[in-house]
């Protein structure tokens, strides 16, 4: 599977990313050890989780998805083969949430007893913290880096003037440096990345790893009319927010592209996002192997001027 370094690290990350949020929610123990299979077999190398995963799900308290990751890895003996990219910030109770140092400290420590690792590669910001200084937590992770805990680090969810500003404060300070963001971005959602983020990153040469990157499964082509929601957990929210005449356009346009090249609507849309310029690789769940092909297929799949031009036409 093709690789690329991320931002100005020596990481080389998959050009697409496992994710991780669907381990321990809609599927399994048993199955989640199935697809990480499936992605290892296929050359990806690169899974993102956060501690956060799952505190949605009735009974679940958070970490589960790292846990499930955790035994993987330790049944398996592949740690070193591994990048693993997990997050802290999001709320995961009273009081247990933020970038503030103190927490920070707790908190790398609990994914690390999780993941069954004695280091994680890349640590991100799970969304910003503007309640406590960039300088703060800056340093906060800086001491991770130095104490062996972190390789890595990036943001999660941040604005292209709170990244500036960020960068801005590492800079003037000599602290490490956030080295990928994690936007939200696909072939529907457009916008915020392209008008905020993407000049910044490409300027800054901070690698980009867009969550969503399949539009919670809509841009497989898998929900084309209301009857088809009900084949997921995530379809109510998917209805609310693609099914609609500009999400029939962009899937119509991607079974168009996607027949041209003898292959499915999800690799093109993968492919289209790896084509974007900026974009290291974007993040995809799989709930069977079977839907790994599809990642895989997409990072070797080369969309010509013409593809890219029907798909950007559905803008």
């Amino acid at each position: 599977m093709l690789t690329r370094p991320l931002g100005r690290s020596s990481l080389q990350v998959s050009a697409v990313v496992l994710g991780g949020n669907v381990f321990g929610w809609t599927i399994d123990e048993s199955r989640s050890f199935e697809v990480l299979d499936a992605y290892a077999s296929a050359g990806g190398n690169c899974i993102d989780t956060a501690d956060v995963y799952s505190t949605w799900v009735s009974g679940h308290h958070g970490g589960e998805s790292e846990t499930i990751i955790g035994k993987w890895m330790k049944r398996r003996g592949n740690r070193g083969q591994m990048i693993i990219a997990t997050k802290l910030g999001s709320a995961m109770g009273p009081e247990m949430k933020g970038l503030s140092a103190g927490y920070m400290i707790d908190a790398v420590e609990a994914s690390l007893t999780r993941l069954q690792t004695d280091y994680i590669d890349l640590y991100q910001a799970h969304e910003d913290d503007t309640a406590t200084p960039l300088e703060e937590t800056l340093i906060a992770f800086g001491r991770l880096v130095a104490q062996g805990k972190v390789r890595v680090i990036g943001a999660s969810n941040y604005s292209g003037e709170r990244l500036q500003k960020a960068l801005e404060v590492s800079r003037a300070h000599g602290l490490v440096r956030y080295e990928s963001v994690q936007p939200s971005y696909n072939l529907y959602d457009r916008a915020d990345f392209e008008s905020s983020l993407q000049a910044l990153c490409l300027r800054e040469e901070v690698g980009v790893i867009p969550y969503y990157g399949l539009a919670s499964g809509f841009l497989t082509g898998k929900y084309r009319s209301e009857s088809d929601l009900a084949q997921s957990v995530r379809g109510a929210n998917v209805g609310k927010r693609y099914l609609n005449k500009r999400g029939l356009r962009i899937v119509k346009a991607l079974d168009e592209v996607a027949h041209s090249y003898h292959t499915s609507a999800a690799a093109v849309a993968l492919a289209w996002l790896i084509a974007q310029p900026g974009i290291t690789a974007p993040i995809a769940s799989a709930t069977n192997p079977d839907h790994v092909r599809d990642l895989a297929i997409a990072t070797e799949l080369r969309l010509d001027e013409g593809a890219l031009a029907t798909l950007d036409a559905t803008r």
